[in-house]
Order: C-alpha cells, then sequence, then structure tokens
C-alpha cells in the first residue's frame, strides 16, 4: 500500500475508527492542549474530510496535523488497530501536494538531497560554531536569534565527524560475521563517542563492521514533514549503496533511522518492484544495536566487567513502539554488573523531541519533556540511559535547564564501559599474579 501517495491509501485505517476516545488517554499533546483536534480521533475525522474533499489545505489544518509527535502511543493503544502515525503521514503528505512545503522545510530538505553539501555545511558548523552559540558547562546556547529559544541548551557538534574518525572497514581476525553500519545524523555529527563504542563492541565479538562512508541522512525528516519525493529518493540512495556489501546484517542506533531502513524504505519503493526487492532484503536484515547483541549475539553481559552506576532508562518512542524493542535493552543493563537500575514510572512516555517538533513547537515540547524531567528526577537516578541520539539532545537540553546535572549516555556507550572494565579488571589480576 503505497500510503504516501495518496489519502485513498489509507482509507481502510480511516473507516476502522470508532470514535471512542481511547486516543486522549496516550497523547502527549492532548494531555497538555486537551483539544479534540490535537488527538488521533480529531485528526481522523479532518483526514477523511480532506478525502472526501470537504475541506482543503489552509494553514490552521495544516498546523493541526504538525502538531503530533508520531509517537506512536495512540496506535499501540488503539482497540479497533488504527495505524494512526500512518495516516498522519499520509495527511502530511497529501497536504504538501496540495500547498507546498514551507520554505524552511523546502530549503532545508533541498540541502539533504545534496548529501556532499549537508556534509560540508555541518563539518563548517562544527569548525565556527562559536561565533553563533556560547558555550556553557553543559553545551551551548545561541547568542542572537536564529530560529532557536535562546534558553535552548544544544549538544555542542563534534569537531570531525565519525566518518573522519573509523575507517571504512573495521575488520578483526577470525570474525564470525560482518555487519553494516548505518550510524544517522546525531551520531555522525554530535555523539561520534557513541558509533566509536558501537564498532568497538562489536568488533570484540568478532564481528567486522563496514561503516560505508557515502551514507548519508536516512531522509526520515524529510518524510515525517510531508516531502515523499525527497524521502524516496534517499531510500533509493541507501536501497543502493547498503546492497553493496556482503553483510549479514544492517545495524542501526536510532530507532527512527531503523525504522526506516526496516520499514518505511519498502513503502516508499512499493512500484519499483526491483529497488523494492533489494528495499526488502535490507529491512529484513536490520537490526538495532541492543537487539543484534542480545538476540543475534547472544552476549553474556553478566561477565564483563563492574559498572558502579544507578541510571533509568529513557525508552524512545521508535525503538519501543516502532521497533518494538522493549526488552533488550534493559536487558543489557539489568545485566551488567554494578548497575542498578532505578526504573521511571513511565519510561516509554515520550520525551517530546521528536526531531523538528521541538524546533518548531518548542513551548509545547518543553512543557511535554517536563513531565518527563519529573519522572526521572522521582527516581533519584545518578545517570539517564537512553538507545536514540535525538531522544538524549531533548534530554540533556531539560536536564540542564531545570540545573539537574545528570549525564545522559546511550546503551552502548555502557556496554563499551563494561567491557572496558573488565579489561582493567583482566589486567590488574595479572599484576598481582
Amino acid at each position: 500500500m503505497a500510503i504516501y501517495d495518496g489519502l485513498k491509501e489509507i482509507e481502510e485505517e480511516l473507516i476502522k475508527c470508532m470514535k471512542c476516545g481511547n486516543c486522549q488517554a496516550v497523547c502527549p499533546i492532548y494531555k497538555e492542549t486537551r483539544s479534540e483536534s490535537s488527538v488521533a480521533r480529531g485528526k481522523l475525522k479532518l483526514a477523511e474530510s480532506i478525502l472526501k474533499g470537504q475541506i482543503g489545505y489552509t494553514p490552521g489544518i495544516a498546523k493541526r496535523f504538525d502538531l503530533c509527535l508520531t509517537c506512536q502511543a495512540c496506535s499501540e493503544n488503539c482497540p479497533c488497530g488504527v495505524k494512526v502515525h500512518k495516516v498522519i503521514l499520509a495527511a502530511r503528505a497529501e497536504l504538501a501536494r496540495q500547498k507546498g512545503l514551507p520554505t524552511a522545510k523546502k530549503v532545508a530538505f533541498n540541502l539533504l538531497r545534496h548529501p556532499k553539501l549537508f556534509d560540508l555545511g555541518l563539518r563548517m558548523g562544527g569548525k565556527f560554531q562559536g561565533l553563533a552559540f556560547k558555550k556553557k558547562a553543559t553545551g551551548m546556547s545561541p547568542r542572537f536569534p536564529i530560529g532557536l529559544e535562546s534558553r535552548r541548551v544544544l549538544p555542542t557538534l563534534a569537531e570531525k565527524p565519525l566518518k573522519s574518525l573509523i575507517p571504512e572497514e573495521n575488520r578483526v581476525k577470525h570474525a564470525s560475521k560482518t555487519v553494516a553500519f548505518f550510524s544517522g545524523c546525531v551520531t555522525n555529527y554530535i555523539y561520534t563517542s557513541a558509533g566509536l563504542a558501537l564498532v568497538d563492541v562489536l568488533n570484540r565479538n568478532g564481528v567486522n563492521v563496514i561503516f560505508p562512508k557515502d551514507q548519508h541522512c536516512c531522509g526520515a525528516p524529510a518524510l515525517i514533514n510531508g516531502d515523499v519525493e525527497t524521502a524516496r529518493e534517499m531510500a533509493k540512495s541507501h536501497v543502493e549503496i547498503f546492497s553493496k556489501y556482503n553483510a549479514d546484517a544492517v545495524i542501526t542506533m536510532c530507532g527512527t533511522c531503523g525504522e526506516s531502513f526496516k520499514y518505511k524504505y519498502s513503502e516508499l519503493l512499493e512500484k519499483d518492484p526491483a529497488l523494492l526487492e533489494k528495499a526488502r532484503a535490507i529491512g529484513n536484515k536490520t537490526y538495532d544495536i541492543s537487539e543484534y547483541l542480545v538476540d543475534v549475539l547472544k552476549v553474556d553481559f553478566s561477565k564483563l566487567g563492574n559498572v558502579a552506576m544507578d541510571f533509568t532508562y529513557h525508552e524512545p518512542c521508535h525503538v519501543g513502539r516502532g521497533l518494538g524493542l522493549t526488552r533488550q535493552p534493559l536487558e543489557i543493563l539489568k545485566n551488567i554488573p554494578g548497575l542498578a537500575y532505578k526504573p521511571m514510572k513511565a519510561p516509554n512516555r515520550c520525551c517530546g523531541g521528536a526531531g523538528s517538533f521541538s524546533l518548531t513547537n518548542y513551548s509545547l515540547s518543553y512543557q511535554i519533556l517536563g513531565k518527563k524531567l519529573d519522572d526521572i528526577k522521582g527516581t533519584g537516578a545518578s545517570t539517564v540511559v537512553t538507545a536514540c541520539g535525538s531522544c538524549r539532545m531533548q534530554l540533556e537540553d531539560g536536564l540542564a535547564q531545570e540545573n539537574m546535572n545528570l549525564p545522559v549516555m546511550h546503551v552502548i556507550e555502557v556496554v563499551q564501559k563494561a567491557y572496558q572494565n573488565s579489561k582493567q579488571k583482566s589486567s590488574d589480576k595479572k599484576k598481582l599474579a
């Protein structure tokens, strides 16, 4: 079903909705706005009206569909099984076809179509970010109005992207498997330590890691905002790039990127039989890193080094609900010696980031984040662990603004620390002997 090519394609989803309103109980935006148009039921009714030609594009209608985090909580909790998040994406695409994208988004997504130019821009940003941002102990904030909230705390861009820090081939002796690694933009340009940790951990487990240097943005930002053609171009590009390698698996470390490779590329390329077959093959062997370590490599984390740390875990929406990985990250963290888990009351509640949503709706995004911060504070944990770079950015912003002073780590960084401590423990034993 080419759901992005017309609302007619998701008519069955609209028909399934019985307007019960159960979505109100789980929608983060509705809980803040109490507006019927903010909740899934209201949006489905609007989509139905657009489909029937009763209403068309207006700025107000577009805004109502923009007010969605695509957290998939409504889809997960719908008693009728309506895939609301797919309806939202289809509606955004339809409205974009009717009116076109706003200028800012048009420029941004056009840049994504030119990966080399996009890469150059972020590399330059890494070198000259001090001109536009002032550094703080926990990140940086805008020096002057540049379309960002002045109070916002952003992570610094890495001086060198991950692509410049590791070779394309990272091989080990007697390797049992070979994987291709898709880092995603946030890991490549900001949290490079997480990408380095992933390669290190896989190598320690006898896995060769190929890191294609011509990879770029997964295309999710364009698709989520209704620019289907840009997303389709990105899908074609990555299917061709990753099909070149005879890899046993494709590894991601972000739920949104993982969903793109696993599901979205096949949906986008449905009308191209040759590419569709390749996209499905890629999707069938795509794994989030936590899933790969637990379900494929079956690593015994209890034998790793001690990590003396109490932590709480934030479950990213697109990892938990999108990829269905609610068990694997915690299975890793609960089995590493020394780690003490202090659970939140609602670890899977959306943090309010949702990529560009936090840029265009910062105040509302921060209200939603506030609930998450209260939950974190209630645990008394000294560290927050998550499995998504975008969530990490959002959490770090709030933690810094609220002076909570808690570090945020990716699951794979905790695993690497356990391996490093295991090596240190082994070295200490040799010295004693």
